[in-house]
């Protein structure tokens, strides 16, 4: 069985997906890119028909739902109720293989060698602070077979965001929401502190949010310790190697 590190009952995801910040998040999605993401997917981590494979902070199933259509059996993790109930109704009404686990993956034990294959994308793999992450990746790496591969996906790397660091931002989103955010960087914690808003007619909800900052290096180490040899780090889809100031990372890795 594996260990559980039991998580702070007030961290802040645990109450932001819901109401007005949802609704911004599925808005702000471009189908478009999600399609390149699936493709990319389904490639790298070389799924192919009934494999069983794990979404992890799965959100509304974006990225799951086609994967399932095209035969792979997806098991589902997120905290956020309203995104399972989602995902479970489509799933049931398309007749698609997905179980949906509505839990914190920090306290939910998840089964041994039972992945071909797992991801975590939608910018969610920065949540955690770095002993929690650590436990995560160990998880992660539990789960899987043996050969299976892993992918994650974030736009909060240190080489990503510190070149470039703003502390104000705000962005226009569809039906007339708008996003405000102000950040500040924690040096000694490795973290960002950011008050976000989101507006919408007369609708306005404020958020505390804390993003954890790693290195590229940081998060090669955590998975070597893990057991999972990281064995590409991309830029964008189009799979050209990281370098600094890249806006995204694509990463994979494998367990033996």
């Amino acid at each position: 069985m594996p260990l559980i590190l039991k998580n702070n009952p007030v961290a802040w995801y645990h109450t932001y997906f819901k109401g007005l910040p949802q609704i911004a998040w599925k808005l702000h999605q471009d189908e478009e890119y999600t399609d390149y993401e699936i493709d990319f997917l389904r490639d790298v981590l070389e799924i192919k028909a009934g494999d069983q494979v794990l979404d992890v902070l799965a959100g509304y199933g974006r990225h799951a739902l086609p994967l399932a259509e095209q035969g792979a059996s997806l098991t589902c993790i997120d905290i956020s109720k309203e995104y399972c109930d989602e995902l479970k109704q489509v799933a049931k009404r398309e007749k698609l293989s997905v179980n949906v686990i509505c839990a914190d993956v920090l306290e939910y034990a998840l089964p041994d060698k039972t992945f071909d294959a797992a991801y975590c994308f939608g910018n969610s793999f920065s949540f955690f602070p770095r002993a929690e992450m650590q436990q995560f990746i160990h998880q992660l790496a539990r789960t899987l077979k043996p050969g299976a591969p892993i992918a994650i996906h974030t736009e909060n790397l240190a080489e990503s965001i510190l070149p470039n660091f703003q502390t104000r931002n705000w962005m226009p989103v569809k039906d007339d929401i708008v996003y405000l955010a102000e950040n500040e960087y924690r040096a000694e914690g490795g973290y960002i502190e950011a008050e976000q808003t989101f507006i919408s007619g007369s609708d306005r909800v404020t958020h505390q949010v804390r993003q954890h900052i790693y290195t590229l290096g940081e998060i090669t180490h955590m998975f070597e310790l893990a057991g999972l040899n990281v064995v590409a780090t991309f830029g964008n889809l189009e799979a050209d190697p990281f370098m600094l100031g890249d806006e995204q990372l694509y990463l994979i890795a494998r367990k033996p």
